[in-house]
């Protein structure tokens, strides 16, 4: 978007235009869906097997991966399972334009997401895209007018959308079953292989990874060796990216975009006004950028709040939460995820509403590629923008260390520092995510 006035945004964003563009396939109800996975070295390798356990709806006709070990290792386990060699590819934009490719789904690092999403859009592919859904704030509005422009499906990859539990709950709140909400609140706790990452030094990347394709939108950059744990490939790749700001989020973008998702959808506000976030990476002693302990609070036009916490030091498990959870407060009472909505006299508040039906995040991407619904999914393209921009708002709060108001309305800043980070300063030249 050229301009992204919030008229333009919204217009732009109503509905994802039923029917499919002349080089799209109508499915009937017996035809599989050809899909092609691209990245799969971490959640892309559950997407190829939750997909093979569905042959009924959907097929792996191939995969594409910047790492030639992790490619043929995938074309092996597809084929073993299946007996079928699904094409394999190293470069995404030669993988859309298989013909025998429907839809793509992507879980590669998060600086490409938006730009295989356009792209396949305009291939003519339906799109699902792990969280988050872009890199900054206007690779978010790409993304929803490709889909609307080429007539494509584009899902998110936040499944909390898809419970049934969760989805009565969030209806319940939307009516007004705890009163008016005041304040949401999530958090992140995880720890695992969230830790001290280790240092880098330039060197050479392995031969078995291409190095310019991975970098994607970003300008060259020097590979980095990392000097601290040498049996990694290098200080960014595999999993490391999400900590330094070229490539990720940090964490509240990365499991904190599933509960900050949950947030919004309870919260139901669209976006905030005003956006404190401050915190720090403490304890570790590496050469990673993103915090490791972050508090971000958003501030509405009613004065409504959501506020949001990451600790991957480690913390309690709260209300027996587990390491990532939600909580809403309403006038009247308030909600625990799983654990169900309370009075104020913390007496549980009993639901009688029946669960709506039981589909998983694949089940509800094939039917809404069938259909051309953008009822049938769970979360539309602007949903998940709006849930993945709180992100981003919050990560631009943080890198500025002050207190920034925003207009929802134009979608910017009030603050010329800030508005320079609602969008990469450069991108690499054909890679431009421009819908």
């Amino acid at each position: 978007m050229a301009d992204i006035s919030r008229r333009s945004f919204l217009k732009s964003t109503a509905v994802i235009v039923a029917g499919t563009l002349a080089s799209g396939k109508v499915f009937g109800a017996n035809d599989r869906i050809g899909i092609c996975v691209i990245g799969f070295n971490g959640q892309g390798s559950s997407h190829i097997k939750d997909i093979l356990e569905k042959p009924d709806q959907a097929e792996i006709v191939a995969l594409c991966d910047v790492d030639q070990r992790v490619l043929k290792r995938g074309v092996g386990f597809v084929k073993s399972k299946t007996g079928k060699e699904p094409k394999a590819y190293e470069d995404f934009r030669e993988a859309i334009k298989d013909p025998n490719v429907h839809a793509v789904t992507i879980a590669t690092p998060n600086h490409s997401h938006a730009v295989i999403t356009v792209f396949a859009c305009k291939a003519g592919k339906d799109v699902y895209v792990e969280k988050p859904m872009s890199h900054n704030i206007w690779e978010g509005t790409q993304i929803i007018d490709a889909a609307k422009k080429y007539g494509r499906i584009v899902q998110h990859g936040t499944q909390s959308r898809s419970d049934s539990v969760l989805i009565r709950d969030m209806q319940l709140i939307k009516n007004g079953f705890i009163g008016k909400v005041v304040h949401s609140r999530g958090y992140v706790y995880k720890n695992g292989n969230r830790h001290a990452i280790g240092h880098g030094a330039p060197g050479n990347p392995p031969e078995y990874l291409n190095w310019t394709l991975w970098q994607c939108t970003s300008p060259d950059r020097p590979f980095l060796k990392n000097k601290d744990f040498p049996d990694k490939p290098g200080l960014y790749v595999h999993y490391d990216w999400h900590w330094f700001w070229e490539y990720g989020n940090g964490e509240i973008g990365n499991q904190g975009v599933h509960e900050m998702d949950i947030a919004c959808w309870a919260h139901n506000r669209g976006l905030p006004v005003q956006v404190y976030s401050t915190g720090g990476r403490y304890g570790w002693d590496d050469d990673a950028e993103t915090p490791n302990t972050q508090v971000t609070t958003f501030t509405y036009e009613d004065g409504s709040i959501l506020s949001f916490e990451v600790r991957n030091l480690g913390s309690f498990q709260e209300a027996e939460g587990g390491d990532c959870g939600n909580s809403v407060f309403g006038t009247d009472g308030y909600y625990v995820r799983r654990k169900g909505f309370f009075d104020y006299k913390n007496k549980p508040i009993p639901v009688n509403d029946p669960l709506p039906e039981n589909l998983d995040k694949w089940d509800r991407f094939f039917r809404a590629i069938r259909s051309r619904k953008e009822e049938d999914l769970p979360v539309t393209p602007l949903e998940a923008h709006i849930s993945c921009s709180h992100c981003h708002i919050g990560n631009i709060a943080y890198r500025l260390k002050r207190s920034l108001e925003f207009d929802p309305v134009n979608l910017k800043f009030k603050d010329d520092e800030a508005n320079k980070l609602i969008k990469r300063p450069a991108y690499r030249e054909g890679f431009e995510p421009i819908a």
